[in-house]
């Protein structure tokens, strides 16, 4: 097994392993690399090293996973990165193999009734991996279990008339694809989820959600709430009505309504749930004082 760490030059890890150029990619990391160190390029880049290396490390070594390691760095890093491979799943993976696979099918025989099969499977992986990508939070492995059925189909079963060439090439997509979505999988399930079981009695199960919130405490520190604005915020989170939030705070009921209006502008954040999360991820208010 190979582990890099800081005092690596990137550029001779890529030239090795060519699989890392879209991971380094989504964190923004491009080709033309020169003789930098990993710390270097990640200083450079703002990137949080011991992050990177992680996720770098996973990528490398198919039995290592430093599970307790991830769990341990903030959480918005986290969705960061998944944003940021879902997106690359969808634009970068996704049009790949469709690419592939079109000129496979066009350049085979038109007639071969296995063509059209796996035209169809392809369809339904595609359909399925955006809807669950679209929906937040991927759930179960059905995209994963369609690719791999896809690949098992064309090595198998396909006969008759075909482009063998472009056959390999659609196969080698599809296993690059199919080990970038399994690595991604894990993430979502070992790191993702645990990171925010513990809010999903107040509502946060939704990674666009989780998101926007994220997004919102990294804004607000360009924006920040006033002392009043905290003080109404912190009792909504709390679970007080408004009229509540205005008896105990001895103001007026339409001023509790400008300080909320003030407070999602600010934050961007509509829900209750996302301005519970928003308040524990600062400090305002802990787990035990939510009234579920």
């Amino acid at each position: 097994m190979l582990f890099v760490d800081s005092s690596f030059i990137l550029s001779e890890i890529v030239e090795e392993n060519h699989q890392l150029i879209p991971v380094i990619n989504r964190f923004g990391i491009k080709l033309g690399l020169g003789d930098k160190t990993i710390d270097d390029i990640c200083r450079k880049a703002n990137i949080n090293t011991e992050f990177f290396l992680a996720i770098l490390n996973t990528f490398l070594n198919e039995d290592y996973f430093p599970e307790r390691k991830l769990q341990k760095f903030d959480i918005e890093l986290v969705v960061t990165y998944i944003k940021q491979t879902d997106a690359y799943l969808i634009h970068g993976q996704l049009h790949n193999l469709e690419k592939h696979l079109n000129a496979f099918i066009s350049m085979s025989d038109p007639n071969n009734p296995q063509l059209k099969l796996i035209s169809r499977l392809f369809t339904e992986f595609k359909n399925e991996l955006i809807g669950q990508i679209e929906q937040g939070m991927m759930k179960g492995d059905a995209p994963l279990a369609l690719l791999t059925d896809l690949k098992s189909i064309i090595i198998k079963h396909i006969s008759g008339n075909f482009n063998e060439n472009m056959c390999y090439a659609t196969i080698f997509t599809i296993d690059s694809f199919q080990r970038d979505l399994e690595k991604h999988n894990r993430i979502r399930e070992k790191i993702l989820k645990p990171m925010i079981a513990d809010l999903s009695e107040s509502g946060i199960e939704d990674l666009q959600e989780l998101i926007s919130v994220s997004h919102a405490i990294k804004a607000t520190k360009a924006q920040a709430l006033s002392q009043r604005e905290l003080d109404v915020l912190r009792l909504v989170a709390l679970g007080l009505l408004n009229k509540e939030v205005a008896d105990k705070l001895n103001i007026s009921l339409n001023t509790v309504l400008s300080h909320r209006k003030n407070i999602t502008a600010k934050l961007g954040i509509k829900t209750v749930s996302g301005l519970i999360f928003y308040c524990m991820t600062n400090g305002y208010i802990t787990a035990d004082e939510i009234e579920l």
